[in-house]
């Protein structure tokens, strides 16, 4: 497209080129890679609208950057992400009502709100927690209902169908009868314990948190939420050849030697355990906790406990069952 020319007095061709500039935002100068459209017979600067948006643009996103705010591509996609309307995503945040619609036509937020948002963002766990939490705040059901649905279905696909602890839960739950959430939770923490006591590796990437319950699996916690108190649905049918010999014997043992005992019981045994206990400090038991019980704590504590117990195979983690249930 021709742009006109203030020195040629035309509409004319231009060649755009790209151009390190400076920009100041309050009070303070930022570089920023910019454009400039300049008349191909003149060589003088020609106004193009779509250049001075994108020069504006850049700019902020340097600002942005150099400030640790959030992107302006990450706040767009934020509605998107969990169908949600603008206008209700403020209410549930507490916001005013248009705060957020600001922010997608380019205001910029506060660190504060910034890092809120690029919290939504990066965990779904954390939005799903907002979402139950401040659901009063919403003047419709359908908005709450939509926006569970589409996060409820990002953390499912969270854990990988062909993820290991994803593979090791489906094992547990064909394995198990009336396996509970709180259960589930306790199974999954010491297969990763006694599978790095014997192997001196961890089985699972995923860190697990020092809850008021005892260690839990935050992503596995809302996957199961709603089943409560209530046994999960059973997992009918499971290849067991996806396994090694090792994380077989380590998975059997757990489900035969700690499963057998109720999730109620096993929360006493990891309240008396290292790893929680160090990891809750000084909270009171009954105080809510999203610290991360570290795997290095987890694996000295385990590979102490097979140590004491003088452990030569996974089937050996009986006694230390036991022990547990007749001193919790």
């Amino acid at each position: 497209m021709k742009n006109f020319c203030e020195i040629c007095r035309n509409d004319v061709d231009c060649k755009v080129s790209s151009v390190l500039m400076t920009g100041k935002i309050k009070d303070k100068e930022y570089e920023y890679m910019g454009k400039e459209a300049r008349c191909v017979d003149c060589n003088s600067l020609v106004f193009v609208p779509d250049i001075i948006d994108f020069n504006l643009k850049a700019l902020y996103d340097v600002f942005r950057e150099k400030n640790n705010i959030v992107s302006m591509e990450k706040i767009l996609e934020i509605p998107k992400k969990y169908d949600i309307g603008k206008r209700p995503l403020s209410l549930l945040l507490g916001w005013g009502e248009q705060t957020f619609s600001r922010y997608c036509d380019g205001d910029i937020p506060t660190k504060q709100y910034s890092d809120i948002l690029e919290k939504i963002y990066n965990e779904p766990t954390f939005y799903s927690e907002l979402l139950e939490k401040n659901k009063c705040n919403l003047k419709s059901e359908l908005s709450y209902k939509k926006s569970r649905q589409a996060v409820d279905k990002l953390l499912k696909s969270n854990l990988s169908a062909n993820s290991k602890i994803d593979l090791v839960i489906q094992y547990l739950l064909n394995q198990c009868e009336d396996i509970t959430p709180l259960s589930l939770q306790k199974a999954i923490y010491y297969i990763q314990g006694f599978y790095y006591a014997f192997y001196e590796t961890f089985l699972f990437k995923e860190d697990c948190q020092a809850w008021v319950h005892g260690p839990v699996y935050r992503d596995i916690y809302f996957r199961y939420k709603d089943y409560r108190f209530n046994p999960i649905e059973k997992t009918e049918s499971f290849d067991v050849s996806i396994f090694s010999y090792n994380e077989k014997a380590v998975c059997d043992s757990v489900i035969n030697n700690i499963c057998c005992y109720s999730g109620k019981v096993l929360e006493r045994f990891t309240h008396s355990e290292d790893p929680w206990i160090i990891t809750r400090g000084e909270l009171p038991i009954s105080i809510g906790s999203d610290r991360i019980i570290e795997k290095e704590i987890i694996g000295s504590y385990f590979k102490s406990v097979k140590e004491k117990y003088k452990m030569v195979n996974p089937e050996d983690i009986k006694q230390y069952a036991w022990d547990m249930f007749n001193n919790c």
